[in-house]
């Protein structure tokens, strides 16, 4: 290991854009088949289903993984293992996409079904802070292009856990955005507004900068991926005076065929330009690229010095939703890294 990508590793910093479903790895995946299936598949067999040439493809190979997460203790071992992961590459603090709308619907949409699961993500959670000294959020994730009935549950389940588990933070809007967008789910944003929850919504991924524009209009807080905006100097400036934070996914974005390399990704644009960017790993068994890997990139690719690698690091933390009284010492930790 190179002295760069040994500080990049110990560098605290967060986690703000990954889904605990992206994070399961083909060895996991073959653990989780000799379960369930009945003929296991194999190394090789589980390993080809991590490839894709674009987006469409990338979604019919998430669903493939997904569909062998069955019982409670599937999702335990996913969430630990994903967790372990994190604590090694030194992240202090993670806020994690669950695709509950994709629970629903492998179940039927018995709304019976997610409290176990939950449950037993709580339990690899609460294993990790005592064990690990990582702190957890978990982010409820719709499915944009299912109905917008399905993400009112998804949402309702949200409001309705959080008062029994602080951890749950917030809501989001994952999918395929070329499908549908954001303002069909305007009512339900401001709901989850009022019930405490924080807005995160995927916008600017496949399709432009009028996806990011609508985000914005209906509430969301944070933006992922993004990747559009680099179009519209207006929208750069409105995101760059509000603050708003931009949860970016380079590799991500390669991989499915959004944008042609890590080199040509709009984030150091972004970056100059004073816009509160965030780097993130996203689906990072699908893509081949953890958050070290992403940083290291960033160095790389895109000639970030150690001093913006720290900037970055300082980001995430500030863009998180932690309270300002923990993000402080974590910020101070970051200053002070060599």
């Amino acid at each position: 290991m190179t002295e760069i990508q040994e500080f990049i590793r110990g560098l605290p910093k967060a986690e703000l854009h990954l889904h605990l479903e992206g994070t399961i790895a083909p060895a996991t995946l073959v653990e989780l088949s000799a379960r369930h299936d009945t003929y296991p598949l194999t190394q090789h067999q589980a390993e080809s289903l991590y490839r894709f040439t674009d987006f469409t493809e990338f979604i019919e190979s998430f669903k493939s993984v997904t569909r062998r997460l069955r019982d409670p203790e599937d999702y335990e071992l996913a969430a630990w293992r994903m967790m372990q992961s994190l604590a090694a590459q030194g992240v202090v603090h993670a806020e994690v996409y669950i695709s509950v709308g994709v629970i629903y619907m492998w179940r039927n949409f018995d709304p019976r079904c997610f409290e176990p699961i939950f449950a037993a993500l709580e339990r690899a959670r609460e294993r990790a802070a005592r064990e690990l000294g990582l702190s957890l959020y978990w982010i409820f994730d719709a499915v944009r292009h299912f109905t917008v009935e399905e993400a009112d549950r998804v949402f309702r389940k949200a409001a309705e856990l959080r008062a029994h588990y602080p951890s749950i933070v917030a809501i989001g809007l994952g999918g395929d955005e070329r499908r549908t967008g954001s303002a069909p789910f305007r009512h339900l944003y401001s709901r989850a507004r009022d019930a405490g929850l924080r807005l995160t919504n995927h916008a600017g991924e496949t399709t432009g900068p009028e996806a990011i524009w609508e985000a914005l209009a209906i509430g969301s807080e944070r933006i992922g991926h993004a990747v559009s905006a680099i179009e519209d100097t207006d929208l750069l400036q409105k995101l760059k005076a509000r603050g708003v934070p931009l949860e970016l996914n380079p590799s991500s974005n390669v991989r499915t065929g959004v944008c042609p390399s890590f080199a040509a990704h709009p984030l150091r644009s972004y970056f100059d330009r004073g816009l509160l960017v965030t780097l993130n790993s996203d689906d990072p068994a699908f893509f081949g690229s953890d958050l070290v890997s992403e940083f290291f990139l960033a160095h790389t690719q895109q000639g970030f010095s150690r001093d913006e690698l720290r900037q970055l690091a300082a980001n995430s933390i500030r863009a998180s939703f932690l309270p300002e009284t923990e993000k402080a010492p974590l910020l101070a930790q970051i200053n002070t890294f060599a």
